[in-house]
């Protein structure tokens, strides 16, 4: 062999080989889809807002190696009326097929593709139904809105059924890009926006540590969460989409207008019955101030951090909230909003010592720095890091 053909054939070894079951997706990904895609991870949740293409993210998944004889992909939703519900999996399994050289089987809810790939949907309404599935083995499986699973029985389960065989000479290889099932990597991807039954276990499962991560630094998860919006999704109508959003009650528009995994419905996490309201609070209590800091001026309806700052008394072991400011404001209104809020809490109470989230990081420490120095000089003030989960 001379050398330009030996270097041929090393750059062919070296190049990664990409599927080409792509070719099933009627357009590109998206930044944030494309992202999803890339992930070389076991687990992965694409979602947060509703909108932000999360459905199209997981079948564009499904199909990538829709080209590789062997290959199975498994979609589920709990029931099978979401399935087929309009924007559903099922109907948008048609749009994009539909007309191809994909074949589909009622009877079976599963796609058959020339090359004998499979994809096939799936529904789990209750944790006992997972056995249903005992007996298959998928290289991908998906779950379009994970919350709607209260707890992560079921999803544990599959874990058992996604495998793939070792590499062998009798495994066929799609023709175009050199893959074998063998090839295919085993992957658990999920789509959903916040709220529903089982956002706590999503939230710990995938939210906690990203965040964590994202905020405190070391090391990444091995669970990869890609967070999207309705503006990370070009091909809706945002703008109407948007509008419609704003019907909703102010929990319910929260999550899935700005994919807000905090807000809680009444009862989620403190059900406002169990706070008694009083005329007064006891004198002889220890007060403070404590400020939760987010210098965000309010413009449209994406911008929804709060500077929250909570006065509160504690006496003989019990809490009362005596006063609450909340702002959206630039940084300079939210200085000049403590300030001056100190000032007021001190002719109306006297010495109220104020303390302040300290974020991670140098950032952090320059905030509290500053506002010691210029904000609340000669004030009793400090700051205080967080730690632990956002719950607790």
């Amino acid at each position: 062999m001379d050398k330009d053909s030996l270097r041929r054939l090393q750059e062919q070894l070296l190049e990664p080989r990409v599927p080409c079951g792509n070719q099933y997706s009627p357009h590109r990904p998206h930044p944030k889809q494309a992202a999803f895609l890339g992930l070389n991870t076991r687990e992965a949740l694409f979602g947060g807002a509703a909108g932000g293409g999360k459905t199209d993210a997981l079948l564009m998944a499904a199909l990538q190696y829709a080209c590789v004889p062997g290959y199975s992909a498994l979609m589920l939703r709990e029931t099978y009326p979401q399935l087929i519900q309009d924007e559903g999996i099922i109907p948008r399994s048609m749009e994009w097929l539909g007309g191809t050289n994909a074949v589909w089987s009622a009877s079976q809810t599963r796609w058959t593709f020339p090359s004998g790939a499979t994809l096939s949907f799936g529904h789990i309404e209750r944790d006992e139904v997972r056995y249903k599935f005992a007996g298959g083995a998928w290289q991908f499986i998906a779950w379009d809105e994970l919350v709607n699973w209260k707890n992560d029985t079921a999803y544990r389960f599959l874990f058992s059924r996604l495998r793939r065989p070792m590499p062998s000479e009798e495994l066929k290889a799609c023709p175009e890009c050199g893959l074998t099932v063998a090839d295919v990597p085993l992957r658990m991807r999920a789509g959903t926006n916040p709220g529903s039954r089982g956002a706590a276990w999503v939230y710990d499962r995938f939210i906690g540590p990203w965040r964590d991560y994202k905020m405190e630094g070391g090391e990444k998860p091995e669970r990869v969460f890609v967070p999207s919006r309705i503006s990370d999704n070009p091909s809706l109508d945002a703008e109407s989409y948007t509008e419609a959003l704003q019907e909703l009650d102010p929990i319910t528009r929260a999550q899935l207008l700005e994919g807000d995994w905090d807000v809680r419905a009444d009862g989620g996490m403190f059900a406002a019955d169990w706070f008694p309201f009083e005329k007064s609070f006891p004198k002889e209590g220890k007060l403070m101030r404590f400020w939760d800091l987010a210098a965000t001026a309010a413009k449209d309806a994406y911008d929804h951090d709060w500077t929250v700052g909570a006065l509160v008394c504690l006496h003989e072991g019990r809490w009362w909230i005596v006063d609450i400011k909340r702002v959206r404001e630039s940084p300079l209104g939210v200085e000049r909003l403590i300030e001056l809020t100190a000032k007021t809490d001190a002719v109306e109470y006297g010495n109220v010592p104020i303390r302040m989230e300290q974020e991670p990081g140098s950032g952090g420490k320059i905030v509290i720095d500053q506002y010691a120095r210029r904000v609340l000089a000669g004030e009793d003030f400090k700051g205080i890091r967080s730690t632990g989960k956002k719950v607790d």
